[in-house]
C-alpha cells in the first residue's frame, strides 16, 4: 500500500516522536522506503538588520545552520537504518510548509507522517502551522501525531 513514507523533522522533540508512528508503518507495511526530510528556512528579512547590526554574517550564519540541519538529519537517518530501515535523509532550503509539499510531490510520496507542536491560539495564529497547511494542501495522506500522541501507547499484559 504504502512504498514512501516522508517524515518531515524539525530538530524537535515533537517532530522525532512522529518516528515511532513512521518506524511501525514502515516495518508493518513493508515500506520500501523512508525519507527523513528536515528543511532550512532563509532568515526572515525583518531579523537580518539585526543580526547584521550584531556584526553576525547571515551567509554564515545560513551555511551553519544548513550544516547543523545536514548533521541532525543524518544522525536520524542512521538511527533508522541501524534499526533496518531503509531510510534516506533529506535537507533542503525553503519555507517548510511549502517545500514539504514540494517535496512530496515530486518524490511521488505515499505517506507524510509528521508531528503538531500543538500551539494553539496567538502563537498559532502568529507563527501560522507548517502542519496544518501541509495537511489541507497534500496529494496524499497526512498522519498528524499530536502531541498528546507522542509516545505509542505500549499494549498492557
Amino acid at each position: 500500500m504504502y512504498r514512501k513514507i516522508v517524515a518531515p523533522l524539525d530538530g524537535s522533540e515533537y517532530a522525532e516522536c512522529s518516528l515511532e508512528h513512521a518506524k511501525a508503518i514502515a516495518r508493518g507495511c513493508q515500506v520500501p522506503e523512508v525519507i527523513l526530510l528536515r528543511v532550512v528556512e532563509p532568515i526572515n528579512a525583518s531579523d537580518i538588520t539585526t543580526y547584521v547590526e550584531a556584526g553576525i554574517d547571515t551567509v554564515v550564519l545560513m551555511r551553519e545552520i544548513e550544516t547543523s540541519a545536514r548533521e541532525y538529519i543524518d544522525r536520524m537517518t542512521a538511527a533508522l537504518q541501524k534499526e533496518g530501515l531503509s531510510a534516506r535523509g533529506v535537507v533542503i532550503a525553503g519555507w517548510a510548509a511549502d517545500t514539504i509539499l514540494k517535496y512530496c510531490e515530486e518524490e511521488q510520496a505515499d505517506l507524510i507522517v509528521m508531528s503538531t507542536h500543538g500551539r494553539s491560539g496567538i502563537s498559532r495564529w502568529f507563527m501560522g502551522s507548517v502542519a496544518d497547511k501541509v495537511v489541507r494542501h497534500s496529494g496524499v495522506p497526512v498522519l498528524l501525531i499530536s502531541p498528546a500522541g507522542c509516545k505509542m501507547r505500549q499494549p498492557t499484559s
